[in-house]
Order: C-alpha cells, then structure tokens, then sequence
C-alpha cells in the first residue's frame, strides 16, 4: 500500500495523481492483458472445437478406412475363389475335351478299320470277278475256237 506525504489540507496532490497514473497504467494493462488472454482463449476455443471437429472427421475416415480395407479383402477372398473355380472349370473342360477327343479318335479308328476291312472285301470281289469274267472269257474264246474248228 502507498503512503503519501501529507500537505496542506491533506496528501499531496501531486504525489496521489502519480500514483492514480500509475494505477490506471497498471489497470490498462491488466485489461489489455485479459483482452490478449480472452482473444486467446476464444482462439484456443476455437482451435479446441476444430480440434473435435478433425478428431470426429478423423474417426470417420479410420472407420472408412476399416470398412474399405474388409471390402478390399472381400474382393480379393472373392477373386480368389472365381480364380479356383474357374480352374476348376478348365480342368473339367479339358478332362472332357480329351474324353471327346479319345472318344472321337477311337471312332475313327473303329471307322478307318471298317472302311480298310470293305475295302480288302471289295478288292477280293473284284478279284473274283475279274477271275469270273476271265474264265467265262475263257470259255467264250474256247467257244470260238470251237467254232473255228467245225467247218460249216
């Protein structure tokens, strides 16, 4: 607490207004300190809520992030099994592809066996038939010479 000197008619005036100056300066900036300090807490409030705002967003894209990494496994477990499947697939595929093929090449053979087979019988036919043929010829010019023998 300041202690003035007394004059007359009381304290003196001069000293209580250096001192009232002194007040008010030191008042001034207690007040300009609580403006700085209420412009920072409103900032800091501000920045506080942006803050829940940014962890509420930040939730949000790590449960994006969640939801996106257990479709991308989905996909991926689904890729997979189209991959087995369609392997399975070329594999019956082809297992029937080669029955079909064995199965087509067998009857082939069984069919070229059978065309070999007329084709042996036909040449004994016309093997017959040319020995048929020569012997009727054969009797037909034993006719003619015949004929040729008896004069008419």
């Amino acid at each position: 607490m300041a202690q003035f000197n007394h004059a007359l008619h009381g304290y003196d005036p001069e000293e209580v207004n250096a001192f009232l100056d002194k007040v008010i300066r030191q008042v001034e900036i207690i007040i300009e300190n609580n403006k700085v300090k209420d412009k920072k807490i409103v900032e800091l409030a501000t920045l506080a809520e942006e803050n829940e705002k940014l962890k509420e967003k930040l939730s949000h894209y790590e449960n994006m992030e969640g939801t996106l990494k257990e479709a991308i496994l989905m996909a991926q477990k689904t890729s997979d099994q189209m991959r087995y499947t369609a392997h399975q697939e070329s594999e019956l595929i082809i297992s029937d592809a080669k029955k079909n093929a064995n199965r087509i090449v067998n009857d082939a053979l069984l069919q070229a066996e059978k065309t070999e087979m007329e084709a042996e019988t036909l040449k004994r036919n016309i093997l017959i038939f040319k020995r048929k043929v020569r012997n009727i010829i054969q009797t037909q010019l034993e006719v003619v010479d015949e004929l040729d023998k008896t004069e008419l």
